[in-house]
């Protein structure tokens, strides 16, 4: 028998749930059938991440730039491709901007080859790529320190051409990431102009100063202008450049550089050394310039602007302090306002992890990783963690959908925040010993996978109505049927009732609600675009979640 909900405010339906708990045995081809209206076959069984968790990996090696995709590593031969912007080498943006600033670029190159293509353009962005680095690197130092946890992707489980080489795959493939991110720091003694101070207030007339710019990192390498679909990265003509070096793209470089050089101390002491070099000359480079800010200046890329970077602050201090066990990190870490700070205010979403608030990543590795705080602050910063685990848990009750979400309104990218909150539950189970924590990460997952208002797996792949046609300009058979459908294992950003920015979302503006603000179109660039920071929390959710049949 189904239980009435009710109304359930994020769709604007009235709702009844259905609890299948009961059923323990694994079957197949299950209907459910109210009213003479009969659901989707489905399945219930212990392995359903088994794949999709490889797949969801996989979309880093397909997403790689200065590299060839080689069908041996793909999952469909259309798949493959040659490299997109092979041995990139660029200098700093010199014309003029969209708001008119004119740019005198700089007097030296950098050769940024390698990374992860952002989103469904070609750009490559440091501060995304840092939200995207660490949770990977989490997930697998969670491995390494939480009791039973399994290290997940072993050598030799991943198919990307590193493998059998005697270093976790996944550790290979974020590897090829960090090496950007390291390739985008300044070299010593070299001069870039930038714009000092918060002007975010007179973008049209930006006062740029020459600054000494050693050991900050460049924001992004992109296109100049924004490109056309169909448009395979190697097929990309438009004229590149480095633009300019940020304060928040610094930290995120300090953040994952430290949390490289802890993990591949033993696994690769050279590297490791490279890892913490970067990191410590990024983060004096911060301190000594710390509002460097990122505008929406520039065509061709997204801008990821930020103007409170206190959390980026505390976030990379805490990864340095973890790893070096310095007392000018600890001194630093201690003085800022967020020092053991997460996820709070239950009616505002972003106060959450994502890429523009980073401080709870900081307490989460300081609750993880072995260090040198006193043990009762590790203790307090794994009970802040459970208190959001609450708030996230409440919620699941409070929704028509079981979602671990606790806004009505759904912003751009709403589907990797249900994960994100998806890893504080995790860690509350794993801190407490109680399933439920990680059950409502699994009812997350499966509001991602098809329960939800539109019937709709926001997962290329998986489940009857899989997402088709996500914002991708090589995937983009919807443009162009000379050109692939998405590999699967790729998670669509979701519903976005905030911004309609897009032509395809515009049409939808001011006729629908929350949950139903959701288009799965090419061109939905606000609703349907796949990203690096989205199919992180895909990968790190889907194998814990497995992780729990590899227990039993």
């Amino acid at each position: 028998m189904t239980t009435v909900f009710g109304l359930n405010k994020s769709s604007g339906e009235s709702v009844h749930k259905a609890d299948f708990s009961k059923l323990t045995t694994p079957s197949k081809e299950i209907v459910l059938v109210v009213n003479g209206e009969a659901s989707h076959p489905f399945r219930i069984a212990d392995d359903i991440y088994t794949e999709l968790k490889y797949d969801a990996l996989a979309y880093f090696y397909q997403n790689r730039s200065g590299i060839e995709i080689k069908p041996e590593y793909v999952q469909r031969a259309d798949l493959a491709r040659p490299a997109g912007h092979p041995n990139e080498t660029v200098t700093c943006f010199n014309k003029t901007d969209a708001k008119g600033n004119k740019w005198p670029g700089c007097d030296f190159e950098l050769n940024v080859s390698g990374g992860w293509y952002d989103a469904g353009d070609h750009g490559r962005y440091v501060v995304n790529s840092g939200i995207s680095v660490w949770t990977l690197l989490n997930l697998y130092e969670r491995s390494l320190w939480i009791k039973d946890a399994k290290v997940p992707f072993a050598d030799g489980t991943q198919t990307i051409p590193e493998t059998n080489n005697n270093v976790n795959d996944l550790l290979d493939e974020v590897r090829w990431n960090v090496e950007f991110m390291m390739a985008m720091q300044v070299p010593n003694g070299k001069k870039v102009t930038v714009p000092e101070g918060d002007q975010s207030a007179n973008l049209n007339q930006l006062k740029l100063t020459e600054i000494d710019a050693s050991g900050l990192a460049f924001h992004k390498v992109a296109d100049e202008k924004w490109t056309g679909m169909p448009l395979p990265p190697h097929k990309d003509t438009m004229d590149r450049a480095i633009f300019y070096p940020t304060t928040s793209a610094t930290l995120n470089l300090a953040a994952t550089a430290a949390q490289c050089a802890r993990i591949w101390k033993d696994i690769d002491p050279a590297f490791s050394g490279q890892c913490l070099t970067a990191a410590q000359r990024a983060w004096d480079a911060a301190n000594a310039h710390p509002e460097v800010l990122a505008y929406d200046n520039f065509t061709g890329s997204g801008p990821y602007g930020d103007t409170d970077l206190s959390d980026e602050f505390y976030w990379a201090g805490a990864e340095l302090f973890i790893t070096t066990g310095e007392a000018k990190y600890l001194k630093a870490i201690k003085a800022s306002p967020l020092y053991l700070v997460s996820p709070s205010d239950d009616k505002e979403s972003s106060n959450g992890l994502y890429w523009g608030n980073l401080a709870s990543a900081g307490t989460l590795s300081l609750a993880l990783v072995p260090n040198e705080l006193p043990k009762n602050d590790i203790l307090q910063a794994r009970k802040n963690i459970q208190k959001t685990a609450d708030i996230y848990l409440k919620s699941v009750d409070e929704e028509g959908y079981n979602i671990p979400y606790t806004s009505e309104e759904y912003p751009w990218g709403s589907n990797s925040e249900i994960l994100n909150n998806g890893i504080f539950l995790s860690y509350a189970t794993d801190f407490t010993g109680d399933i439920k924590y990680l059950q409502a990460a699994a009812d997350g997952m499966n509001y991602i996978l098809g329960n939800n208002p539109l019937d709709k797996s926001y997962i290329s792949g998986y489940g009857e109505n899989a997402l088709q046609n996500p914002h991708h300009r090589f995937w983009s058979f919807q443009a162009d049927n000379n050109s692939p459908k998405p590999a699967p294992g790729a998670m669509s950003g979701g519903p976005n009732s905030i911004n309609f920015s897009d032509p395809i979302a515009a049409t939808i503006k001011g006729k629908c609600i929350g949950q139903t603000c959701f288009v799965d179109d090419i061109g939905a660039w606000t609703l349907n675009e796949i990203t690096i920071n989205w199919n992180s929390p895909l990968v790190w959710i889907t194998t814990v979640l497995d992780e729990k049949r590899l227990n039993q």
